[in-house]
Parts: structure tokens; C-alpha cells; sequence
């Protein structure tokens, strides 16, 4: 099965805006992380049941659109990502506590200025 990911978060907006509203306020955005948090604690339970990850996906996008950004934007910022995920530097995994986050050298960041 081939996914198009921009046609299918286009669906996804029209369904979450057909079942849930088209409520882009503050208030709803602390709903979905809070429903977030109730899907780890899923996933804490049975990190191996692959429909509670894909719920966090779900979540993930239905919060990105309803704060502001359209599935074009979505997809253009899971490819940024990704990339520059790929390009940073990684302590080496076999010397790491698999049961804790990996966070990656921060050394070579562009520290963000404050305006």
C-alpha cells in the first residue's frame, strides 16, 4: 500500500473537523496533548500495541492543523525534521541505557536569541 501523506492528512482534517469541530483555540490544543499524555500511558502499558503508537501519530497531526498549519505545511516540517535529525551528531547507541532518551550533542546548536 502506497500513502500519499499530504491527501491523507486532507482527509484527516475533513473527518477531525466533522467528528470532533473546527475548534482551533488554546483550550482544545491542551485536549489533545492531554489526550497525548493518556495514549503514552497506553503505550506505557504495551509499548508493543502499534494501534496506540499510530493514535499519537493521529493526535500529533490532528494538533498541528488545529494550531494553525495546513497538511502541506505538516508534511514539509516531518521531512525538515527529519533531516536535521539526520545530520546531527548521536552518542553511540550500544553504550546507552536503551530505557532512557538518547538526546543528541547539543554542542553544535545554533543557540535561538530571545527577542
Amino acid at each position: 500500500m502506497k500513502l500519499d501523506l499530504r491527501a491523507h492528512l486532507y482527509r484527516q482534517v475533513e473527518a477531525s473537523k466533522r467528528n470532533f469541530g473546527p475548534d482551533t483555540s488554546d483550550k482544545k490544543l491542551a485536549g489533545i496533548a492531554a489526550h497525548i499524555r493518556k495514549e503514552l500511558d497506553e503505550i506505557a502499558q504495551d509499548p508493543r500495541d502499534l494501534i496506540e503508537w499510530i493514535d499519537v501519530a493521529i493526535l500529533a497531526f490532528d494538533g498541528a492543523w488545529r494550531a494553525g498549519y495546513t497538511p502541506d505545511q505538516i508534511v514539509e516540517a516531518l521531512v525538515f525534521k527529519q533531516n536535521k535529525n539526520e545530520s546531527r551528531k548521536w552518542p553511540d547507541w550500544r553504550t546507552h541505557d536503551p530505557s532512557k532518551p538518547i538526546e543528541h550533542d547539543r554542542s553544535h546548536d545554533q543557540r535561538r536569541k530571545r527577542l
